[in-house]
Parts: C-alpha cells; structure tokens; sequence
C-alpha cells in the first residue's frame, strides 16, 4: 500500500512538471504579435462614392374647403352692455350660419376679448398752458368666430348673410382641401422619381451606375396661393350686389426629398 501511494505521488509530480513547459509555451493573451487585424461586420458597408441629391416636386389642386374668420365688435357705455351686444350680435351670426347650413361642429369661437376705450382730451389751464389726459369713453367687446365651409357655392352668400346677421369684423379667408394626403403623396413620388433620375443622369456621366439609396429624408409642406382678405364693413357697403364673388383658384402641395445614393463601376 505504501509501495502504491509512493508510484502515484511521483507520477502527479512527473505530470505537473511535464505541464509546466507546455503552459510557458502557450502564447500570453497580452503579448503582441506586432500586427493588428481589424475586424469587418460582414453588413457594414463604407462607401467609396456618395451622391447627394436634393429634389422638389409640387401638385396642384382645386380646393373643397374655406376657412373663414369673422365676428363682431360693439361698444357701449358700460363693459355689461358691451359684452350683451356683442354676445346679441353674435346669436345672429351663428343662426345665419346655421340656416345656411353650417353645422355646428364646423363653428369654432377663436378669440373674444372685452378692453376699455379712452378718448385723448387736451386742455388748457389759465396760463395757457396745454396738456392732455385720457378720459373713459366706454368699452369695446369682441367675440370671433372661425367658420369651415364645404360648399364652396354657396360661400359668397354664407359671407353676405353673416353681414346682415351684424357681423362686422373680416379677419381672413383660407382655401385647403379636406383630405390632403392624396396630393402631398402624389408630391412625394414625383420628388423621389426626379431624384432617381438625376441619380442615373450623373452616374452615367461619371462613367459609373446607382448601386443602391444610403439615406433619404424629407422636408417641406403646402404652399397656399395668396387669399382674399378684408373687412365685412366693405362688403356691407355695397347693398346692392346679389352675393360677394369668391374664387377659391388653386392649392399648391410641394414635397422635398434629400437622397444619398451609393455609385459603383
């Protein structure tokens, strides 16, 4: 048994120092070899040659929506008869609206405000000197009103018949379509198809082809032709004319698309 234990202490000894050698052989995780590799993800990709490409493309349209922004302003002696006034006269706006067809989802007040006015006096003591002070005239109350109109034959006398109502405040006129995704897509193909084709255009000059689209972003919106504007006063003026003559012309959709496009040979 001792005999045993002796044989297989000296074989465990024979075997560590065999090992030894073997592990100062193997090369340190730390040692540099003088060179380096670097390694390349299979995916990416550098380009040696980018073209950037800006284009724009626009669609015209006829327009099936007006937006108007109008109201009423009254003054009075006191800020509760004001606030009354304006409040009586725009009660009539809104039933000639209703009674043109406007429904009330498409009637949105978007302002009404209630301010003093004062007049400048000027007066002259008795050494003849002059100066001046604000003197309380009363109170001006206003309440405006942005209306949406989807007939446009009709707009002409939807605008007439809130002047009769008592409106005497025009702040704007706006022309846009409903929906407007249709024409700003349209706009974005065209984009697009213009910078591909100046892509292949400047490619084929240099002597070499459109590999593949590195990266495109988009800019830009609708451009509206200018509209209408005025003040219902003016209308009112003229008491003869059948209805006031709106033309709603075109909406113009622009779209802008910046392409970099990789450029093989």
């Amino acid at each position: 048994m001792r005999n045993f234990r002796t044989l297989f202490i000296a074989s465990s000894a024979l075997a560590l120092a065999g090992a030894v050698p073997a592990c100062a052989q193997m090369p340190s995780p730390s040692a540099s070899s003088g060179t380096q590799q670097m390694t390349i993800h299979p995916n990416s990709i550098q380009p040696e040659t980018t073209l950037d490409i800006t284009a724009n493309a626009k669609v015209k349209r006829a327009p099936d929506t007006a937006h108007i922004t109008a109201g009423v302003q009254e003054e009075a002696d006191t800020a509760v008869a004001a606030m009354q006034a304006q409040a009586d006269a725009m009660t009539s706006m809104m039933q000639a609206l209703k009674s043109a067809g406007i429904a009330d989802k498409d009637m949105q007040t978007s302002n009404i405000s209630l301010n003093p006015v004062y007049d400048y006096v000027e007066e002259t003591d008795t050494n003849g000197r002059r100066s001046g002070k604000q003197v309380l005239r009363g109170y001006s109350a206003s309440n405006q009103l942005t209306v949406k109109v989807t007939d446009l034959d009709t707009l002409g006398e939807t605008l007439d018949s809130l002047v009769a109502a008592g409106g005497n405040r025009f702040s704007g006129l706006s022309f846009s379509l409903d929906d407007p995704s249709g024409a700003q897509d349209e706009a974005r193909q065209k984009a697009v198809a213009d910078a591909m084709a100046r892509a292949e255009l400047y490619a084929d000059a240099v002597g070499m082809k459109v590999a593949r689209i590195v990266g495109i972003s988009e800019s830009g919106g609708f451009e509206q032709t200018p509209m209408p504007m005025g003040r219902m006063a003016a209308m009112a003026e003229s008491a003869d004319m059948s209805s006031t003559p709106i033309s709603g012309g075109e909406i113009t959709y622009s779209a802008q698309v910046s392409i970099r496009f990789e450029l093989t040979k």
